[in-house]
């Protein structure tokens, strides 16, 4: 039995909410997205089932997982979010490949190479403004797109690319283990 708090024989709640930074593409993006996701399933044998269009996205950071939402880092994360001035940046993804951390349901994923650049530089001025208010920001980051989970782990092939202009973001609330995502706020990027 474990100890939380002084309590004895009570484990930790189980976290209910993700609090995240997300990056979603634009309605005609996401349907590219998910026309390549489904040729891919199908020319590499993947049983997967491809995400839901509106779930494609690519994740800045992750602000933690709770149990409920702490207005207090919403708070914070909104004033990271309005806090942040960049211009719309252009982004693409030219690969595909797996990352074999889920033994069973492997993400596979769209990545990129020269094309993420400006994405990546995105991502470390928000880990800039996210500090200045007291958030973790992650320090690792690979930009990608996760378009279904599989048991199988595919080596980087390259695709057709699939770009977009990131011209918005979002502080975003997933409701853990019912693949529902509640955007809290967005920022409209300009310049």
């Amino acid at each position: 039995m474990t100890q939380q708090m002084g309590l004895p024989g009570f484990d930790p709640p189980t976290p209910t909410d993700r609090l995240m930074f997300l990056l979603y593409p634009d309605a005609a993006t996401a349907e590219r997205i998910a026309a390549e996701a489904r040729r891919l399933r199908e020319a590499l044998a993947l049983r997967g089932q491809p995400l839901l269009t509106d779930r494609f996205h690519v994740t800045l950071h992750h602000l933690g997982d709770y149990v409920g939402l702490p207005a207090d880092v919403v708070r914070k994360g909104e004033a990271a979010g309005a806090a942040l001035a960049a211009a719309p940046f252009d982004v693409t993804f030219d690969r595909a490949a797996s990352f074999a951390n889920r033994p069973g349901a492997n993400p596979f994923t769209l990545q990129g190479g020269e094309g993420v650049q400006a994405l990546v530089a995105f991502q470390q001025q928000l880990a800039l403004e996210m500090a200045k208010v007291g958030l973790k920001p992650d320090k690792a980051f690979l930009p990608h797109v996760t378009l279904l989970y599989d048991g199988q782990i595919v080596p980087a092939q390259p695709i057709l690319s699939v770009s977009w202009t990131v011209d918005r973001f979002a502080l975003v609330q997933s409701k853990l283990g019912q693949t529902r995502h509640i955007v809290l706020r967005t920022w409209a990027l300009a310049g």
